[in-house]
């Protein structure tokens, strides 16, 4: 029987310049993904989290807390055409951004104490799975500076399957497969929520993969 595993699922509000935050929208659209209520049964939360420094202690922290056994988060790429997915966070921020509330981060490293970055050990199998989906997408190694980069920071630190995965403000997410199989319909949100459903069963799948070597046969 598979072990039972807990989904997270976080995107983000508005901020100066992005008054509607897809990510936010699609967040919402997976915690009604009836393939994921099958999976997971009562094992599925989405946590839409301010746009503010502030709310990594007050909303983000309390949530990992609860031990959740895989963690995909959403956030939007500005100025991004396609898809990223985000292979590492950095221990650091930026103090020329200020935030929602127009606050600037407190300080330049994230974590004095922790390390350089952090990275997640799903993120090409993840990028895979989106390609295979004919969603425009890239591989990233820089999450920014700001409120995403921080937030993937964190949860990184936890013992569990975790990605990052950054959306363009607009549908442009969709290519062609080939010029004899033409792209029909994958530019809409529901194209995307699917290709990012099965990217969160992957993190499923890994964390009940983790759990079994862990615990042994029973």
């Amino acid at each position: 029987m598979n072990a039972p595993v807990d989904l997270l699922i976080t995107g983000f509000g508005p901020f100066p310049g992005m008054p509607r935050n897809p990510s936010a929208a699609l967040a919402r659209r997976l915690g009604t993904s009836v393939r994921l209520r099958l999976v997971l049964g009562g094992g599925l939360r989405v946590q839409v989290l301010e746009t503010t420094y502030a709310a990594i202690d007050a909303q983000l922290a309390p949530a990992l807390a609860e031990g959740p056994g895989a963690v995909l988060m959403l956030g939007v790429a500005s100025r991004a055409a396609r898809m990223r997915v985000e292979a590492r966070a950095a221990n650091r921020a930026s103090r020329l951004y200020p935030d929602a509330a127009g606050r600037l981060a407190s300080r330049l490293a994230l974590d004095p104490d922790g390390p350089a970055q952090r990275r997640s050990r799903v993120a090409v199998q993840a990028l895979a799975i989106l390609r295979r989906h004919g969603l425009a997408v890239r591989p990233s190694r820089d999450a920014g500076r700001y409120l995403c980069n921080a937030s993937y920071f964190r949860a990184l630190a936890q013992a569990c399957p975790v990605l990052f995965v950054h959306i363009p403000p607009r549908s442009r997410t969709a290519r062609p497969r080939s010029r004899t199989r033409p792209w029909r319909g994958r530019r809409d949100p529901a194209a995307q929520a699917a290709a990012l459903a099965e990217v969160a069963l992957l993190l499923v799948a890994r964390a009940r993969g983790s759990s079994r070597r862990t615990t042994g046969p029973t």
